[in-house]
């Protein structure tokens, strides 16, 4: 069944933040779509897909170092999109052709404003190469049985990124994000609700607007004002990704045990589990403090879950007899 792009709230790509575990509490929380970290076309050539038993996953592990690049499982078959990192269109789709039965859908990053993204002519690099797009996204699109998306942000003009806007519909995607900020923009400058309803207006394929999105009432907020068919969501999921719930938020300490679990069930990358809930500290507190301080120096889940009193949970994840 291919994915639907009408009504969803979704769980935007986020480096080193969209892992497995993560994606997996914002759907149990009431994603409808969860998005991938970006990964990059290089990366993801170099690995070899592989059925994890002991963890129930499909891992696709880097040749050489063993390290696993993506983790994905059954039960987000439906729902997760594998965001390429790409300036290349054979490159793209080697990437693809390796991903495209385990995931429900493609997208193409063209908005990562980061240097390591546009230095390599991908992300937002490619929003001045219309050429390159048209390339990349209907290569995909004739090889692939699956939807193929991409991510957008605002050009210096309005009547610029409709164009764009037009151009990448004209592909064939499924859907369209559009980051309601310019590149040159940073998270504090508000985002440009007005202007992704100048490209909705435009388009008569799904528009999904991200930006700006704090608690549930905003996901009909932006849809109010930009007539978009979804909302995506970015940092007010990592500051507690029970946002998704129509009955409102639960504390975000519930909120990060839960995620420590996910990461201990998935055996998540350490540095990973680190990084994310250092974004969730600091929204609510402080690294200075007591627990951002034992969080940084933890060098193991073993270590997280101690923090977190979830030694019980670990235990019996690892099959370790507790005391």
């Amino acid at each position: 069944m291919e994915l639907e792009y009408r009504d969803r709230h979704i769980l935007a790509p986020m480096v080193r933040v969209g892992t497995l575990p993560f994606r997996m509490l914002a759907s149990e929380y009431g994603a409808d779509i969860t998005y991938g970290e970006e990964i990059v076309d290089h990366k993801i050539i170099k690995c070899q897909r592989q059925i994890n038993e002991s963890l129930g996953t499909i891992d696709f592990v880097e040749k050489g170092t063993g390290s696993v690049v993506f983790r994905t499982c059954d039960a987000e078959r439906c729902r997760v999109v594998f965001q390429i990192g790409t300036s290349d269109a054979v490159r793209a789709l080697t990437a693809a052709q390796l991903l495209c039965k385990d995931v429900a859908a493609i997208d193409i990053n063209m908005g990562c404003p980061k240097s390591f993204s546009v230095s390599g002519g991908m992300g937002a690099a490619l929003l001045t190469k219309p050429d390159l797009i048209n390339d990349i996204l209907t290569t995909l699109k004739r090889n692939l049985d699956i939807p193929v998306t991409c991510k957008i942000r605002l050009l210096p003009s309005s009547h610029n990124t409709v164009e764009l806007a037009k151009r990448i519909e004209k592909t064939g995607v499924s859907a369209l994000a559009v980051h309601g900020r310019k590149v040159a923009d940073r998270p504090r400058d508000p985002a440009q609700w007005d202007k992704i309803a100048d490209v909705v207006a435009a388009l008569s394929i799904p528009v999904i607007a991200n930006g700006d999105v704090f608690d549930y009432e905003d996901f009909q907020r932006i849809k109010s004002v930009t007539g978009a068919s979804s909302v995506m969501v970015a940092r007010g999921a990592v500051w507690n990704a029970s946002i998704f719930k129509p009955e409102g938020k639960l504390p975000w300490e519930s909120v990060k045990r839960e995620y420590i679990r996910k990461s201990i069930l998935w055996d998540n990358d350490v540095k990973s589990t680190k990084h994310t809930l250092k974004e969730m500290i600091m929204h609510h507190s402080s690294l200075e403090l007591a627990e951002g301080k034992a969080m940084i120096r933890s060098a193991t889940l073993a270590n997280l879950a101690e923090l977190y009193g979830e030694e019980s949970y670990y235990w019996f994840v690892n099959g370790i007899n507790g005391c």
